[in-house]
């Protein structure tokens, strides 16, 4: 049997170090090839490192939290060659990895623990639970219990009292300072993914950097309704893919800032570049946090295209797939909180880019048309702008040119 290192992949070029996020197998493990090991997360994506052959995880060099740099050792498994046959001394040892599955402090079967060591093994939220339903602990078998930090099991091996008096070794009997500082415990500490450090670390960035204004329009969105019903099974049949509102914010974006260039531009140092390319990046809610995967190029992407890969950015993204390069660049943000009920926010910018529009609640109201009140569909949109680049008269007039195309979808035909 051979020992092969397991080393941290060669991370991108702009990010210098990683930290050990969660481990999925633990020492002593058998583990296959392509096994998931453990997951790594940098300051924009997280990478999933794997088993590079069939064995046993015998080491972790670097746990849970730790940072870790390109090349650096992250585990040991000591593979196994199937087709060789283990003499006796290799056998006894692969029997003695396996056993490391056993939880810790239960391999000895027959120990006796005191009532001091009963409630330290136990979890915050095990100790809670004994505290509310008085749970006699001396009736604990700490050798049966298969999994320390699960309720469901802990509670098929005891039954709580209903009198919290019963027992001279209930809960309430615990030693004063023992409550307060291993179960009385009132707050979690948990420490920020790098992902969240690099949100905050950026938002300040903005607010501290920039002349953040914001300006707000409404929208009717009745036409746009009325187009995605009148032609929703006829576009999914075509391409494969339901028509969203997303194509549509994507499509008007990029005319309007065709006409007002100085959105689609940033600041470096003394000077002002104007992006000729129109890359558009897409806030998406992920378990790990807000991420802008950017679309390239939408000013050529059909409404189809872009439908589609928004949906391959949410499903990767849900996944921890997304690519260093898909976040990569972006000239212009748009975020659409109108999805967790949102009816109206002023979004940050995401630095160096100069604006970002905020899409908000679709939501019926009452609005006077020709003099009558009719009621309507309606949609708030923020535009948030650097105001040291941007001025109020083309951040007003760009907001506007998106609302005229979104009420009014045929405009993009005859290019008005």
């Amino acid at each position: 049997m051979n020992s092969i290192d397991v080393l941290v992949p060669d991370l991108p070029e702009s990010i210098t170090d990683a930290t050990v996020a969660k481990w999925h197998k633990k020492t002593g493990d058998r583990v296959n090839h392509n096994d998931k090991l453990v997951d790594i997360e940098t300051d924009k994506v997280m990478l999933e490192v794997s088993s590079p052959c069939d064995g046993i995880l015998d080491k972790i060099a670097e746990k849970t939290g730790k940072i870790v740099k390109s090349q650096q050792i992250l585990s040991t498994i000591i593979c196994l060659n199937t087709g060789v046959k283990n003499n006796s001394k290799d056998s006894q040892r692969d029997k003695s990895f396996l056993n490391y599955n056993q939880p810790s402090g239960m391999q000895t079967q027959n120990h006796s623990y005191s009532l001091k060591e009963k409630i330290s093994f136990f979890t915050p939220s095990i100790r809670r639970l004994i505290r509310t339903h008085s749970i006699d602990i001396s009736k604990i078998n700490l050798n049966e219990i298969k999994n320390k930090t699960f309720p469901k099991e802990f509670f098929n091996h005891i039954d709580p009292l209903t009198d919290k008096n019963k027992s001279k070794h209930s809960f309430e009997n615990v030693p004063d300072n023992l409550k307060e500082e291993t179960i009385l415990k009132s707050k979690n500490r948990v420490k920020m993914t790098r992902l969240r450090q690099k949100i905050s670390e950026r938002l300040l960035e903005a607010k501290n950097n920039m002349a953040m204004l914001t300006t707000f329009n409404e929208v009717n969105m009745e036409p746009i309704i009325l187009l995605r019903k009148k032609y929703r099974k006829d576009f999914e049949q075509k391409h494969g893919i339901r028509i969203g509102f997303m194509s549509f914010y994507v499509k008007a974006v990029v005319e309007a800032l065709k006409e007002f260039p100085e959105i689609n531009a940033f600041i470096d140092n003394e000077d002002i570049v104007y992006h000729n390319n129109f890359d558009i990046s897409i806030a998406i809610s992920t378990p790990r946090g807000l991420i802008t995967p950017v679309l390239r190029n939408a000013d050529k992407m059909s409404m189809h295209e872009i439908e589609k890969k928004i949906k391959e950015f949410s499903i990767k993204g849900s996944e921890n797939k997304i690519t260093i390069e898909e976040l990569r660049g972006g000239n212009f943000t748009i975020t659409n909180g109108g999805i967790f009920g949102s009816l109206m926010s002023t979004p940050i910018i995401n630095p160096p880019q100069a604006a970002i529009l905020g899409m908000h609640l679709i939501q019926d109201r009452p609005m006077a048309v020709n003099g009558k009140i009719k009621i309507l569909p309606m949609m708030y949109l923020a535009l948030s702008y650097d105001h040291c680049l941007i001025d109020g008269k083309e951040s007003v007039s760009f907001l506007k040119k998106i609302k005229n195309i979104l009420e009014d979808f045929t405009r993009l035909l005859i290019n008005i």
